[in-house]
């Protein structure tokens, strides 16, 4: 509780002494109401303040620009050895507060126009640096075609083109990590592959508002080292800029998302889900009559994701949400994509596990009065599998707490102090269904409030 106090007062601190920024803040705050930029597949929006300092950069040096930002926090557990490792990762046994730099980015961007100032080739790199490590996040490049000016090619370790939350930027970000959701599908939103994008740039095209984005990936991420199986993902993304509805200020985008892939199961059985005597049970394949042993487990999701802006006076009102579905791959102890394949104490490895799975969050943000202040709510829901709920789920049908639903509430306030420095907020407490399983037979103790600082150039 002393923690809490602390930290309100600290806040009440900054909100009466801080320098309000709120003019220099409303290009920026303005571009917060759109899309354009934010997305890790996006190209560079110069509406922006990253835009901004990376076209500066870009006038200085030519055709080379830097940027970066680090994401410092501190939190506080509801309980010691918080079972929660989707705000911000694992905690320890014996902790219920920490300190985390829990990203540290820097970024190089590399571009080429032609004679014409038309883009031609489009070059980044950007590495993640924490308390735990130095890594690649972003190592592609991007070709564009300028006889139509419809394409681009891109090819490297580079974000996938699925659904709307898991392309936002940590940068823009308003809560402080994507939801359950997302971490479990794509526990890192790149991968290695190649894509094709259509991206209308002529200033007489009429298709300017829509985007399609096609790619083909490893499947594992930044999770594993490498491929570790023949298969891949093929992912399509299909979406629209943001547009006004008729006449009003009011603006809406939205898109729909599709991935269809698979692991090559290396186990002569997999689990699946089977009727028996009215009741949904996780079961082996009888390997007296099948060797499953190569066979592939799907990985299919489908989504569609929607935002509406509303203009006020001084920000905006949005509302944002998304929807995914199908078919996920994991073990009986996770529904995780996993990065390597799953290995047993013993060195076995282990059979695979396929669920059905949906879920979805629902954003609301709202300035409060200026670009400076916004106040954020989120719920967001996981169910990794479709086929049970509640007291369904009991170690006597071969289920375990991978089986799981969660819901998840969020409500936190941003305060941009200036275009280089923001402060988020947040608590968020997951709601697990009440199952037989040992351990979640009631909710589980998991709230985590996080104070963030954002500095960026």
């Amino acid at each position: 509780m002393k923690t809490y106090v602390v930290l309100g007062v600290f806040a009440l601190f900054i909100l009466i002494g801080g320098q309000s920024y709120a003019q220099v803040l409303k290009n920026d705050g303005a571009s917060q109401s759109g899309s354009s930029g934010r997305l890790l597949t996006d190209m560079i929006d110069t509406a922006t303040q990253m835009g901004r300092n990376m076209l500066s950069m870009y006038n200085k040096f030519g055709q080379l620009g830097f940027s970066g930002y680090i994401q410092s926090q501190y939190q506080v557990s509801e309980i010691k050895g918080n079972p929660n490792p989707y705000q911000g990762g694992e905690w320890g046994p014996y902790t219920s507060n920490r300190f985390r730099l829990r990203r540290g980015r820097l970024r190089a961007d590399f571009t080429h126009n032609t004679s014409e100032g038309k883009p031609s080739v489009y070059f980044l790199f950007q590495f993640d640096g924490t308390e735990r490590g130095v890594n690649i996040r972003d190592f592609w490049g991007r070709y564009y075609e300028n006889k139509w000016e419809l394409f681009h090619f891109s090819a490297g370790m580079m974000a996938r083109p699925f659904g709307f939350e898991i392309l936002y930027s940590s940068t823009y970000r308003e809560a402080p990590e994507r939801g359950r959701m997302s971490q479990v599908l794509m526990g890192t939103e790149r991968d290695l592959g190649m894509m094709v994008s259509m991206n209308p740039r002529s200033k007489k095209t009429k298709l300017k508002w829509l985007m399609v984005d096609a790619g083909i990936y490893n499947g594992q991420g930044l999770t594993g080292t490498s491929e570790y199986d023949n298969l891949k993902d093929v992912i399509v993304r299909v979406s629209t800029k943001q547009r006004n509805i008729g006449s009003s200020n009011v603006k809406i985008a939205g898109g729909v998302s599709a991935l269809v892939g698979g692991i090559t199961n290396l186990n002569k059985q997999i689990y699946t889900m089977k009727e028996v005597g009215g009741q949904w049970n996780m079961t082996a394949g009888d390997v007296a009559d099948t060797n499953h042993m190569g066979e592939k487990a799907a990985r299919q999701y489908f989504g569609a994701d929607a935002r509406v802006v509303i203009p006020n006076h001084k920000g905006v009102t949005e509302f944002r949400g998304e929807y995914i579905t199908g078919t996920q791959s994991g073990t009986l102890s996770t529904s995780v994509t996993p990065g390597t394949y799953p290995v047993a104490s013993n060195g076995m490895n282990q059979p695979l596990a396929v669920r059905r799975f949906d879920g979805a969050y629902f954003y609301f943000l709202q300035h409060l009065g200026s670009w400076s202040h916004q106040l954020v709510g989120k719920f967001d829901w996981y169910d990794p599998n479709k086929k049970v709920k509640g007291t369904d789920i009991g170690a006597d049908r071969g289920l375990t707490a991978a089986d799981i639903r969660y819901n998840a509430w969020g409500a936190g306030y941003v305060y941009y102090i200036n275009p280089h420095l923001k402060l988020t907020f947040w608590y968020e407490k997951p709601t697990n269904e009440k199952t037989r399983l040992s351990g979640f037979e009631k909710d589980v103790k998991d709230g985590i409030f996080t104070f963030r600082t954002q500095f960026s150039f």
